[in-house]
């Protein structure tokens, strides 16, 4: 078995194919984690052939209590050695916070945020004791600003950066890094979940494959932010946010995630 098995989360479309797809290029395992039996048995058939790879599979719905541990201990149990971390497992929801229910929110709160932490909590203490890893965390552009009318999902990529960017400084010189990937709006399964299909922040969406090679790149760098696939006038924004009134920005946010 290669010992450069990448564990990647939300693996069967968008980003998670894209990145099952470079590492398995590159004559390294995988260890693929999504909901659904059936797709990720077709992912791994589809890897397995193209690239001649070890593909683990396991089928788990991240929102469970203990979905992380269990996650660590098949991989144990397996005798899967993870080298690389690919959290990009995550999901949004429109609509006012108020109006949203308890449990749209909580199952959010649940993947984007508490699997997510104990699946680094579980697997960075291997990789310390080892003395080699890499910590991928699928944040976005939300993380920079609070978002009205995606209010938890905004929050949720604050925490994510938040929290990637302290653990990449404390593990400074330890041969380990963490990684956020920042991405912009993308075609892929999030805008239609969520409910952004036709909403002004996703008319001009850009495709997966560019962000996640910036993403993985970036992780192999130990880079602590990457951010990517942003828009022709997402990018002045990014850069013009910081020096814009807050109010202003929220209010900019709420039309751009309204429907058209």
């Amino acid at each position: 078995m290669n010992n450069k098995t990448a564990l990647i989360t939300g693996a069967t479309g968008g980003l998670g194919r894209e990145f099952a797809h470079l590492h398995a290029a590159k004559g390294n395992d995988v260890f693929l984690i999504s909901k659904t039996q059936t797709a990720l048995a077709a992912l791994q058939a589809e890897l397995t052939a193209t690239y001649q790879v070890s593909v683990h599979i396991l089928a788990i719905d991240l929102s469970q209590v203990d979905a992380a541990e269990k996650v660590y201990e098949y991989a144990q149990t397996q005798n899967i050695e993870v080298e690389y971390l690919i959290n990009n497992a995550g999901f949004g929801g429109r609509g006012e916070f108020a109006q949203r229910t308890m449990e749209q929110d909580v199952s959010m709160l649940a993947v984007n945020v508490v699997t997510l932490t104990k699946l680094v909590k579980l697997f960075l203490p291997d990789f310390l004791h080892r003395g080699s890893g890499r910590i991928l965390n699928v944040s976005s552009t939300a993380a920079l600003t609070p978002g009205p009318l995606q209010a938890e999902y905004y929050a949720t990529k604050a925490y994510v950066t938040s929290l990637s960017n302290a653990i990449w400084q404390e593990v400074q010189g330890t041969n380990i890094s963490v990684t956020a990937l920042m991405p912009g709006a993308m075609t892929t399964g999030f805008a239609a979940t969520s409910g952004m299909g036709d909403t002004a922040l996703f008319a001009n969406a850009v495709p997966p494959k560019a962000v996640a090679e910036a993403g993985y790149n970036g992780m192999m760098k130990g880079k602590l932010n990457v951010i990517a696939g942003l828009t022709f006038w997402q990018k002045p924004m990014m850069m013009l946010m910081p020096l814009m009134p807050k109010k202003m920005v929220m209010k900019l946010i709420q039309q751009m995630q309204s429907i058209k």
